[in-house]
């Protein structure tokens, strides 16, 4: 199979080493997540790779200056799109109330209004369109 690199122009394919983990979802829809992530993270695409169908095989976002990756759902080798659940992504912030105004805006579905939680920080939960849930947390 050979794979098309679509890594955007104003940034190098190459995007040099990663260290810790990093979250590699599986999407029902690789390239409306990357345009939403932007719209609603501020994502900076960094490498994007397609099949010959044009399905997405690697998109690498850095948000926030951590790294995600996700991709389309490959049910016809054994990996399909199947709900979210059980886990959240976590991106810590310095302002949770101006981050969840913009993702809200951009389509996600407010789970957990912002508040201040017993532990001291200010939390909010949201849902992209893409059935992942998204945990906001900064100061109070």
């Amino acid at each position: 199979m050979t794979m098309t690199d679509t890594a955007p122009k104003s940034v190098s394919a190459e995007p040099g080493p990663m260290t810790g983990v990093v979250a590699n979802l599986m999407l029902s829809d690789a390239k409306a997540a990357a345009q939403f992530y932007q719209r609603a993270f501020g994502a900076e695409e960094l490498r994007r790779l397609a099949d010959p169908k044009g399905r997405i095989m690697h998109c690498h976002v850095r948000i926030n200056g951590g790294s995600l990756i996700f991709n389309d759902a490959f049910p016809d080798n054994g990996h399909p799109a199947v709900p979210h659940q059980g886990y959240n992504i976590t991106l810590p912030v310095s302002d949770v109330d101006s981050w969840w105004g913009k993702a809200i805006a951009a389509g996600a579905e407010p789970v957990m209004a912002p508040a201040v939680m017993f532990w001291g920080d200010r939390y909010a939960q949201l849902r992209d369109p893409f059935g992942v849930l998204w945990a906001l947390v900064g100061p109070a």
